[in-house]
């Protein structure tokens, strides 16, 4: 995903905290006394539509209050049926969905094979404007919703490839091959939609009504939002609480702060300033644990300067002066470790995960990184920025090491500066508009276990994801032939794809994240699943 929704003014709906917690939990007399769960957020970007959100906040409460055909399991990541009781197929092209009994929506309205291809029709449509339209490509008919050319008018409002067969069956043929389509669906563009979204958009935009095993009770922007358990939830992982309260901090280290004083229950993001003594300062109540995220630094290729051979020498010269294992230890103690792919090792080499890949683009080598950047003109106007939010994330810290690295291999205190924007939704928009002139940010989190989701989303031509602007006809193919085959020779293809974006370099590998967390002595049974989320449904308020 997942790269923040944002709820504008007009959605939001503005209350105390007091009434907040009130409303998530029955009889109780304030937040520090009721079982709800107390957890760090920070604001969406976008509505929260299933497939306007491709980001980690707003991606966080979708997986709260929504389920799909399938499910990622919180331990080992891989897909398992939710909704779905089967999903068959004979030739890995047509496939029958078959829905389990019984599901309901929080609203009571029953989920139906109309909720998935209502839902999924709408995400499609190109004048729906849904950052996440890209994930139904591989349906028949999606080129009649969302035809290619800018501008240009769909043809048709659903796609021919999905139909109705009766409550609880639907049929889907794609257009292509696609072995592990299946175990996609558990990403939150695929889930179901109620009757309620399509006859009052605007109204269920104010107050999501979804699958899940929470309901949202009210949003605050700025401040929090309160979500209760979902008592007409159908699924096996019922919430173990009254509720959660997501309170929006633009600083970990007020969070962090708040965690201690015991003001916060979860804090899914510990700053980095305070990773070395994490387990010390919470006794013990501290996660660590490998995660399915990535952080890179992308190039505005859509930028005249960063276009061409004598750009890439320029780009690779840049990767070569970042020294990512002196960063990695002095910042993250243990939380990091230098990226040589573009994947991440909760794959394993099975699932694509290939170590070293990189080769020596993506090792520390000064002397090379000079002669590269000499040989391509130099830095482009004679120096750099390195861009990225710095609300969430401890990124201001990271951002200066790489910014101080790459300085000190060209003896130029200038070469590169940080330009900070203040909270993730800014710095989103920015980037959707495509005015960053330098580096900037370009954190992965997995939406499914799966080497494709590393690789398409962000490189393929036009992709939902691809903020660099990157475009090579060579990887585009080789992605669609890994798409059409199965298992490990799937795996090897996508392996073949990844060294052609490696070797062009439109953005740089820097280090796997694992996922770190806090928590309160007022709970019990905090995790984190595969992509570093608290696993919210277990925790238990004691």
């Amino acid at each position: 995903m997942r790269t923040a929704t944002r709820v504008t003014g007009a959605v939001a709906v503005v209350v105390t905290l007091a009434v907040v917690t009130a409303a998530c939990s029955s009889g109780a007399t304030g937040s520090g006394g009721s079982e709800v769960v107390r957890a760090s957020w920070g604001d969406p970007q976008h509505p929260l539509e299933p497939a306007n959100t491709n980001e980690v906040q707003g991606g966080k409460v979708l997986d709260m209050i929504f389920r799909g055909l399938k499910r990622y399991d919180p331990r080992t990541g891989k897909a398992v049926d939710a909704v779905a009781e089967s999903i068959e197929t004979e030739d890995q092209r047509n496939f029958t969905v078959t829905l389990r009994k019984g599901w309901e929506f929080s609203d009571g309205t029953p989920v139906t094979a109309e909720s998935f291809v209502d839902a999924w029709n709408y995400g499609a449509l190109v004048t729906n404007n849904q950052v996440n339209s890209y994930f139904f490509q591989y349906i028949e008919g999606y080129d009649d919703v969302h035809p290619e050319e800018e501008g240009a008018e769909p043809t048709a409002r659903t796609m021919s490839g999905l139909k109705v067969k009766d409550d609880r069956t639907f049929t889907v043929r794609l257009n292509q091959k696609f072995s592990q389509w299946p175990q996609t669906l558990g990403y939150n563009a695929y889930a179901p939609l109620p009757k309620a979204f399509f006859e009052d958009r605007e109204a269920w935009l104010r107050k999501p009504v979804g699958n899940g095993p929470y309901k949202i009770d009210s949003y605050a922007r700025g401040q929090s939002m309160t979500l209760s358990r979902n008592e007409n939830y159908s699924g096996e992982d019922k919430a173990r609480n009254e509720g959660v309260e997501l309170k929006v901090y633009t600083d970990s280290n007020t969070a962090y702060t708040d965690l201690q004083a015991g003001n916060l229950d979860v804090a899914d993001d510990i700053p980095a300033s305070q990773l070395k003594n994490a387990e010390r300062d919470l006794n013990g109540r501290y996660v660590n644990q490998p995660a399915g995220i990535l952080q890179t630094l992308s190039f505005p290729l859509y930028r005249e300067e960063w276009q061409g051979e004598r750009a890439r020498k320029v780009r690779q010269g840049i990767s070569m002066a970042i020294d990512r294992q002196r960063i990695t230890e002095r910042i993250y103690h243990g939380t990091r470790i230098p990226a040589t792919d573009l994947t991440s090792p909760v794959l394993g080499p099975d699932g694509g995960y290939a170590e070293g890949l990189c080769g020596r683009t993506c090792a520390y080598a000064p002397e090379r990184a000079r002669r590269l950047i000499e040989e391509g003109g130099g830095l482009p106007g004679g120096s750099i920025t390195l861009t990225s939010n710095v609300d969430t994330g401890s990124h201001r810290q990271w951002l200066d090491a790489v910014c101080n690295s790459v300085n000190n291999v060209l003896d130029d205190n200038d070469a590169c500066r940080v330009r900070p924007v203040g909270t993730f939704a800014d710095y989103r928009r920015d980037i959707a508009a495509k005015e960053m002139k330098g580096m900037f940010r370009a954190g992965w989190q997995m939406d499914y276990p799966l080497i494709q989701n590393f690789l398409q989303p962000l490189y393929y031509t036009d992709a939902s994801s691809n903020d660099s602007g990157y475009s090579s006809e060579e990887f585009d193919e080789l992605v669609d032939r890994a798409n059409a085959a199965d298992g490990p020779e799937a795996v090897g293809i996508f392996r073949e794809a990844q060294k052609i974006v490696l070797q062009d370099l439109p953005a740089i590998p820097l280090w796997y994240q694992n996922g770190t967390a806090g928590y309160s002595d007022r709970v019990k049974g905090v995790r984190l699943n595969a992509f570093s989320v608290p696993v919210f449904t277990d925790i238990e308020v004691a």
